[in-house]
């Protein structure tokens, strides 16, 4: 038999796909360029706002806790100390009540419960975070400061070495207090991604390893999270990240004190808070400048902390593919 010709019509539409296609490809590349371009734009800007700082301080802006808008004495230690202890409470508090909600939702609650426990998770998501601090401040603080934080204090602020950490008056303000409602904050997306990814772990894996005898929890230790590890480890440093920049909330429950205290217990500042509540007030060109180099140190952390993310993921896809 003889081939089939390719007609002026085939030839005409493999040139209109292959237009198509080329179409495409720029236009998913442009995509990814123009977020390129974006952070790096917004890194220069920053770190052209902040070089009148970064000029007078040098690097040790980075590791001086003095903060004098009269003597013009700048150093960004208590802001990056109080972001990064905040953000380690919140994790410390939100990985394991998520990973709670997730095995809750795929393992135990019952079919008619998971869709309204799961769509009320999200819904946290949804609400600004000027209500979670607006929240904080005037129902959390007090009763913070009233039933909780006299009763740490006395309990755990005499135990050495630990006790540093849970001594001092009992204000309800702190990093304490900013570290837990951060916590509330993170928790459903956390959660979520928790929840989404146990489960795509195929029914047939669990199903033979409840076959041979396994408990719920062997299961989703043994199985659902060694599946899923990667994908959680994602969801655990999205949280981060969020915690990490997180500004208004923080503002309302943090204490806004500039010095460095060991304690929980005691106001602390972040570099978000501090950027959000003296903004305004910055009248000179020093106060800005300094004000914008803490924002590029806060973009420098967070880049940071998103790449160690990543090179722990792609260690364990390695050690998977080994």
């Amino acid at each position: 038999m003889n081939a089939i010709a390719p007609t002026a019509a085939d030839d005409s539409r493999d040139l209109a796909d292959i237009r198509t296609d080329n179409r495409f490809r720029w236009l998913v590349t442009g995509a990814g360029v123009f977020v390129l371009v974006s952070l790096a734009a917004a890194a220069l800007s920053m770190l052209w706002g902040g070089r009148a700082a970064f000029q007078k301080f040098g690097i040790a802006f980075l590791w001086t806790d003095e903060w004098d808008a009269v003597q013009q004495q700048f150093g960004a230690l208590v802001p990056i100390y109080g972001t990064l202890v905040t953000a380690f409470i919140a994790m410390l508090i939100a990985v394991p009540i998520s990973f709670g909600i997730a095995f809750f939702l795929t393992e135990i609650a019952p079919k008619w419960l998971r869709t309204p426990v799961g769509a009320a998770i999200e819904l946290l998501a949804g609400i600004p975070s000027i209500i979670y601090g607006m929240w904080g401040l005037f129902v959390l603080v007090p009763v913070l400061a009233e039933h909780v934080y006299p009763w740490v204090d006395a309990n755990f602020g005499q135990i050495p070495f630990v006790g540093v950490l849970f001594a001092g008056p009992p204000l309800g303000l702190g990093m304490g207090t900013a570290g837990l409602v951060l916590a509330i904050m993170v928790i459903p997306f956390v959660s979520s991604v928790m929840r989404e990814v146990f489960l795509t772990v195929p029914g047939r894996l669990k199903e033979s390893a409840y076959a041979l005898g396994a408990t719920r929890w062997e299961v989703v230790w043994d199985v659902v999270l060694p599946y899923t590890r990667s994908a959680v480890i994602g969801g655990i440093f999205l949280g981060l990240g969020r915690a990490l920049g997180e500004t208004m909330a923080v503002t309302f429950v943090l204490g806004n004190a500039h010095s460095l205290t060991m304690s929980l217990l005691e106001p602390g500042n972040s570099i978000a808070a501090t950027i959000a509540n003296e903004f305004t007030e910055a009248d000179s060109e020093m106060y800005r400048s300094s004000l914008i180099a803490l924002g590029f140190v806060l973009f420098i952390v967070t880049f940071i902390v998103l790449s160690i993310a990543r090179l722990m993921l792609r260690s364990l896809n390695k050690r998977e593919g080994n």
